[in-house]
Order: C-alpha cells, then sequence, then structure tokens
C-alpha cells in the first residue's frame, strides 16, 4: 500500500515535543500538539477572571511551550511562517481528533506507567492502520504493548529523535516483537527523504545504539579523569574538533545535555545490562555524584564542569576542579601530537598521527580508542548485527565525523587489533575471525558502492539502501578525471561532472575558479551537464580574503581589478555556459560561494543551508557579481504599479545589512533563491543525485545557452535617494558608523545603476564594471583595510 503522512499529531509538548512538531511542519505536515489541561487557574487568569472551562485555559500549557519553541535560539523553524501548520489541544478535549492523523508520536515524561496511559487511549481514538510510535531515550518498546490492539501492535514502535530535532540528524527506530516490517521499511525511508535524518534501525536494549557508545565512552572519562595529569580544558580539547567531533567536545558537551541526564541513561545501561563486560564502568563515580548532590548539573543549573564568572573586567569560563569541588581559572599546554595533527586536514591521516603520538596525547588516544574498539566489537549482535549501524548512529547522534569501526580501519584495522591484544585487551571473536580471513577493514568501497563487514554472514556486503545515493568519496579516485589543488572534476556518469571544492572551509580563490572553468570546457566538449557539490562540513565560506588584503595592502589596485574580474568572469561563465550547471550548497555558502549559487541554472539546497552576501562586514559591496545580480533581480520584480521604493528597499537591505538566511527556506524569503526555480532538499544524502537528475533532465529537455542580458531597468538618482537619505538617517542616530556610510552608498550606487537622471535600461556588463570598480576603490581606503586585517588574523568582523 502507498501510505501518505499529510496530519501528524505529537502527544506532549515538552522541549523535545514542541521541536519534533516544529520539524514536521518544516516538511509541510499539518501537525496537532497536544498537552495536559492545567490543574488550576495562574494569577493572570484570575485576574482576567476566566475559569477551568475557558480553552485559552485549558490549552496554556500547550501554546505556551509551542511559543516558547518558536522564539527559540537556534529556530526549530526553518521559516516562521512554517508554526501555521501547527494546531494545538489538549489530552482530555482533543485526544479524539487523532483520528485524523496519519501517524501519531506520544512524547511524553520517560515513565512506562504515563507512557502506558497516554497509548491506551491512542489506540482508542487512532484510526486502524494509523503509525503510532513512542519518543524514548532507553524505555524498553516491547513494555508499552500490555493491553493494546493488534492493529496497535502491528504499527507501533520506538522514534528516538536526537534533541534538537530540527539539527540533529539521528532517527533511531525500534521496532517491538510484534512490528510489520513493512512499517519499518516505511519509517527508514521516511526518516531520511522527508525529515532528512540518518534513520538507523536498532534493537531493543538499554539506550539502544547511539546513547550506549556515547554514554560509555562520556563514562571511560569520568573515571580516565582521577588517574589522569590533564585538565577538563585539556581534556576537552582532546576529544574536540582535533578529532573530528564537536567543539563542545565532551565536558562541554555533558554541561549543555545535563549531568543528571548522562547519569540516568548511565544507571540504566548499568542496571539492565548485567552481561555487559564494561558495567563496573557505568558505575557513577565519587565526584560526579558530588556534582549531583550540590546541583552542578550544567547550564541548566549555572554551573556543571564549567562556570561562567563576571570580574571586574569581563566574564570569564572557569573551570571546576575535581578534588575541591570549586571553580577557577582554566588552562591548557601546548603538545606535539596536537599541533601536528591541526596541520593535516585529512581527518583519516590525522587519526594516525594522533594515535601514533609520543607524548601523553599518544598514550590517552591508544588507551581511549582501543578501549573504544573492544566495546563496540562486543555490543554486536546485542544492539546491532551491522557494523554500519553503529557508526551511523555515532556520526548523526553525536556528531562524530567518523563512526568507532570508521576510526579503527583508519587506524588499520589489523594492526590496532595487535596492539591491543598486546595491551591485554579483549575484542570480540568474530573481529579476530575476520581478519583471520584475510578481510583487513570493515568497510570497503568499489564503482561508488561502499560495503561493510557483516559478522553474522562472515563476508562484505553493499550497505542496503545505498546503491541509489551517491557520494563523491565513494567515486574517488577512479572516477576523478581532472584535479587541481583546489578542486576535482568527478564523472558522475550519464553525461554528467561534479566539480569538488576541497581548500580549506572551501574557500574559493585561484585555483578553485580555475576548476571551475575547466570543469565547464570539459563539459561543454564531452559531456551534458555539470553540478557543482562538495561533502565538505560547508559549502564555501566564500572568496579568499587573504588574496584581497595582501593586493590591498600592496595598493597593487590593478592586479586587484583583474583578480576581481576573473571571479566576475567565472561566476558569468556559469550563467552562459552551454550546458546546465547545478549547484547544490549545504551549510555556509557565503560571499562568492552565494554569488556562484546566484548564477546557476538551478540551485538544489539542502534545508540547512546559510546563504549570504557577507562583504559589507569586510569593508566592501559583493564584487563576484552578486551586487549586479541584486540588481538584475530587483529589475525582474518590478512590475506596472509597484511601490519601486518598497522593493528596492527591500532588496538593498539584503545585501547592506549582510542577511543571511537560517535555512534554506529562508533563502527565497531574502531573494537568493528563485521560487519556482530553485529548490530545497531535505535529505542531504540524497541531495548530489537529485542535482544530478536535475542536471539531466535538463539536458535532455533541449538546454540553450542564455544571451547576456541587456534589458536590465536601474532606478538611477531614485535609488540614490533612498539610499542617501537611509544611509544618513542611521548614522545620524549611530546605527551605523563613517564607513558603513560609505560602503552602504557604494552598494547604493551600483544598484542604482550610478548616477542616472532617470531609469534607464542597461546590460549586465555594464553594472559588472560598476560593481568591480567600487569594490576596488573601498579597497583603497584605510578602514577597510583595518576590516580586511582583522579578518585575516582573528577570523572576526571588526567594526570601525
Amino acid at each position: 500500500m502507498n501510505r501518505n503522512i499529510k496530519k501528524v499529531a505529537v502527544l506532549g509538548s515538552g522541549v523535545m515535543g514542541s521541536r519534533i512538531a516544529c520539524h514536521f511542519a518544516n516538511i509541510g505536515v499539518e501537525v496537532l500538539l497536544l498537552d495536559i489541561v492545567p490543574r488550576e487557574l495562574n494569577e493572570k487568569e484570575k485576574a482576567r477572571g476566566l475559569t477551568m472551562k475557558d480553552d485559552h485555559v485549558r490549552n496554556r500549557i500547550v501554546n505556551e511551550a509551542l511559543q516558547s519553541a518558536v522564539k527559540s535560539n537556534p529556530s526549530p523553524l526553518y521559516s516562521k511562517s512554517k508554526a501555521s501548520l501547527i494546531s494545538t489541544g489538549n489530552f482530555d478535549d482533543d485526544i479524539s481528533v487523532i483520528s485524523n492523523c496519519d501517524w501519531t508520536i506520544e512524547v511524553v515524561v520517560e515513565r512506562l506507567d504515563i507512557k502506558q496511559q497516554v497509548l491506551a487511549k491512542v489506540d482508542e481514538h487512532r484510526k486502524k492502520g494509523s503509525l503510532v510510535t513512542s519518543n524514548t531515550s532507553g524505555i524498553p518498546i516491547n513494555s508499552m504493548l500490555e493491553g493494546r490492539s493488534d492493529d496497535f501492535k502491528k504499527h507501533f514502535c520506538g522514534s528516538h529523535f536526537f534533541n534538537p530535532p530540527r539539527y540533529l540528524q539521528l532517527l533511531e527506530i525500534i521496532p517491538s516483537a510484534q512490528t510489520d516490517s513493512s512499517v519499518i521499511d516505511f519509517l527508514n525511508d521516511y526518516g531520511r527523504r522527508f525529515l532528512g535524518k540518518e534513520t538507523v534501525i536498532c534493537k531493543d536494549t538499554p539506550a539502544f545504539i547511539a546513547n550506549r557508545i556515547g554514554v560509555f565512552s562520556i563514562m571511560h572519562l569520568f573515571h580516565y579523569m582521577p588517574t589522569s595529569d590533564f585538565t577538563l580544558e585539556e581534556i576537552d580539547l582532546l576529544t574536540g574538533t582535533v578529532l573530528g567531533r564537536p567543539k563542545s567536545a565532551t565536558f562541554r558537551t555533558c554541561d549543555v545535555v545535563g549531568l543528571d541526564t548522562l547519569v540516568h541513561v548511565a544507571n540504566g545501561v548499568r542496571e539492565n545490562c548485567p552481561d555487559d563486560e564494561q558495567a563496573a564502568l557505568f558505575k557513577i563515580p565519587d565526584y560526579i555524584q558530588k556534582m549531583l548532590d550540590q546541583n552542578k548539573l550544567g547550564s541548566k543549573t549555572g554551573e556543571g564542569f564549567y562556570k561562567k564568572v563576571k570580574t571586574a573586567v569581563k566574564s570569564e569560563i572557569h573551570s571546576l576542579d575535581l578534588d575541591k569541588m570549586d571553580y577557577k581559572p582554566g588552562g591548557k599546554r601546548k603538545f606535539d601530537t596536537i599541533g601536528k595533527a591541526k596541520s593535516e586536514d585529512d581527518l583519516v591521516k590525522r587519526m594516525a598521527i594522533l594515535y601514533e603520538g609520543k607524548d601523553e596525547c599518544g598514550d590517552f588516544y591508544r588507551d581511549a580508542f582501543h578501549h573504544l574498539f573492544a566495546y563496540v566489537s562486543h555490543r554486536i549482535p546485542e544492539i546491532s548485527d551491522d557494523v554500519y549501524r553503529i557508526d551511523d548512529a555515532m556520526r548523526a547522534g553525536f556528531g562524530w565525523e567518523l563512526g568507532p569501526f570508521e576510526i579503527w580501519d583508519a587506524l588499520g584495522a589489523e594492526k590496532v587489533l595487535k596492539n591491543m591484544e598486546a595491551s591485554g585487551i579483549k575484542v570480540s571473536t568474530w573481529v579476530t575471525e575476520m581478519i583471520t580471513k584475510g578481510i583487513t577493514s570493515f568497510y570497503e568501497q568499489k564503482d561508488g558502492n561502499v560495503k561493510s563487514y557483516k559478522p553474522d554472514a562472515g563476508a562484505s556486503s553493499i550497505i542496503p539502501g545505498t546503491k541509489d545515493i551517491i557520494k563523491v568519496k565513494y567515486l574517488k579516485p577512479q572516477k576523478i578525471v581532472w584535479e587541481n589543488t583546489g578542486g576535482s572534476i568527478i564523472d558522475l556518469g550519464d553525461g554528467i561532472l561534479n566539480l569538488e571544492f576541497h581548500t580549506k572551509m572551501n574557500t574559493i580563490g585561484g585555483d578553485v575558479l580555475e576548476a571551475l572553468h575547466k570543469a565547464i570546457s570539459m563539459a561543454e566538449e564531452s559531456y551534458q551537464g555539470l553540478v557543482i557539490y562538495n561533502e565538505g562540513q560547508h559549502f564555501s565560506a566564500g572568496a579568499n580574503v587573504g588574496v584581497i588584503f595582501m593586493l590591498a595592502i600592496e595598493q597593487d589596485y590593478d592586479e586587484m581589478a583583474q583578480v576581481v574580474k576573473t571571479f566576475q568572469d567565472a561566476v558569468m561563465r556559469i550563467r552562459y555556459s552551454s550546458i546546465p550547471v547545478v549547484i547544490a550548497p549545504h551549510g555556509l555558502t557565503l560571499g562568492g560561494g552565494c554569488e556562484m549559487c546566484l548564477h546557476a541554472d538551478k540551485v538544489v539546497t539542502h534545508a540547512e543551508t546559510y546563504m549570504g552576501l557577507v562583504e559589507f562586514g569586510i569593508g566592501v559591496i559583493p564584487g563576484g557579481g552578486g551586487t549586479k545580480e541584486f540588481a538584475v533581480r530587483l529589475s525582474d520584480e518590478l512590475k506596472e504599479g509597484d511601490i519601486r521604493i518598497n522593493t528596492f528597499r527591500n532588496r538593498f537591505l539584503t545585501v547592506g545589512q549582510a542577511k543571511v538566511s537560517t535555512s534554506g527556506e529562508e533563502a527565497f524569503e531574502l531573494g537568493y533563491l528563485r521560487k519556482g526555480l530553485d529548490e530545497v532538499i531535505i535529505s542531504r544524502k540524497d541531495q548530489l543525485a537529485y542535482a544530478k537528475q536535475c542536471a539531466k533532465l535538463m539536458a535532455e529537455k533541449g538546454y540553450s545557452q542564455p544571451a547576456p542580458r541587456n534589458d536590465i531597468n536601474v532606478l538611477g538618482v531614485e535609488g540614490l535617494g533612498i539610499v542617501y537619505v537611509g544611509a544618513n538617517s542611521m548614522r545620524s542616530g549611530n546605527y551605523i558608523s563613517d564607513h558603513d556610510q560609505l560602503i552602504s552608498e557604494k552598494l547604493g550606487y551600483v544598484m542604482s545603476g550610478g548616477d542616472l537622471s532617470e531609469i534607464q535600461t542597461v546590460s549586465e556588463q555594464y553594472l559588472l564594471d560598476l560593481e568591480r570598480k567600487a569594490f576596488v576603490e573601498l579597497c583603497g581606503t584605510r578602514k577597510t583595510l583595518e576590516r580586511l586585517e582583522h579578518f585575516v588574523k582573528n577570523g572576526k568582523i571588526l567594526r570601525n
């Protein structure tokens, strides 16, 4: 049967429930959000003369929770307008409405008795065949089935979203013994394609997969600390970004999550997993218990492993002395191993540097890796039958760039196994058997497919569901047709090429532009289309500011003008190539990265794309065609009878205030993306395959090379008047500096088409020439030079 999710009911509007509701609204699904009726009136309600029968009172809890979620930062919504898809109610009056819902998600408090009561009501009112899931972080799924109908049991399972649901990619699906396999297949696919999740099927074991492994890693460090000379800050240094993990690392993550929450999970594992060979490790150390007793739980109580302390000069972050249980200014030493590792951008190669370290850091990593590898080996088949599911869960749930078995492979599975045996650390027998068979890695890749070892089969097989997913890293090096230091051109098949950037933060310099020209030339000569996509954390942080700074400080303005023109020529080549160019951005897509997108035939943007023209912050205007393109789009938007001043102001402020979209959806609202042409895709996994499909379809329909635009209407002095009056007013109110005013006027001059006496029609090249001239002139000012220098040295914006 075809199952469609048109309306979802979310039962429980707490932090998790309200945000799950928001994420379903993000993808355009109607949501019914319910919670309990308050027990009594509050003082405001009494003052208004309300009673317990009034809807305002009865829905107070759910409405306040939803409003709090919508106002929170970061936002759980792609756009505030999505909130209109969420309706609210309460369990007493509105539970029957779930009969109209295709999926009911229970998200009430983590108590089995309360969950069973709520699920009994769900069973009474749900429509036959509708899905029911419980969002729980550890309560056994099978324990919730008592007394439920056969149809309920068939369509029920666990669905563990990680908080916050919009941003953390993991969705654990936990079947019960009676869940129909078609339900699991549907949720596995729906979670990936519609919700943008890494959907991982788990066994019904305590803490499931991610929390079981993640909390083990944390508990190992909790027990390690009393025997270590490392400070809290040093452990966070060792277990953060250098290891391909979030900046919050270990102890800062504990503060964010809440120490009580972590201890709850650890206690659950210790009590319910008596056969776990590391059960003793889940016992809470004395110093952690002292923290609990003193309410040092982390961010929620204002102090945990770290505490913000206000001094006479500024606020400082102090760390906890684990012996004295008081706070002191932090500090961390420099380590040779960390210094060497940070110089290596390739994470796989960096892992080897860390593991082979000759100082105390090397000792730390070998100990941590060996215990982690042993632990995950013993969890198969207890929590999963598959290696890849454990890695998927840790990447998506805890933000690890490499999962445990991927790290093991990076270090050499056979070599590390020998080191572990020499250290007396025992792994599961299936690992030894794998190596004995001559299979020396948990993963292998070939022809764009990736296989993982299956211990129960004793052989490797293609990971299910990956045949239709295109990953650049699995195509390399076999499918690379050209590369330089800045980019690689990869044959995606079916006549479509892909250009991948691989500079630091995917910044755009001469090598990337060379790769871009080469990719377009190759596609025009022998292929049908081009996709621009990469698998870095961010699509592009923009142009290489260091190059601009060096030219500015040397006052080589002719060379600078040529550099800017080279960038302009490159983006215009995207616009006017003879083959379709589809760009698929994600994450940060700033400055020059945004300008490339503005000139593509089509943009297939990931939902989590933060796009913007941010050049104003470094003292210039967008010089790679961005300012020109906003003038072009302004011209195309103006219709007879429109109030031109309003349309112009909106376009101008987007660039002048360096607005960055908080999602792919908001990029449409800011004018970076075009409605009816560009698209948002929720699933990052499917982004490249869909972008390729779009390029192929455009070619097959018959793609014609566009003609350069000579029909752009600009406002001239009318636009300049709007800019000058606005900028002067902002400066008079001390909202902007003198230099901000100058940049604003330069930006307005280009967007208005210059000092023209009336509305006139101009060409794109005319606007590009104005844009380039303004960019170079600003680079000749002292204030812009100061901004460029500050950004290059500190990575931060200077306001002067």
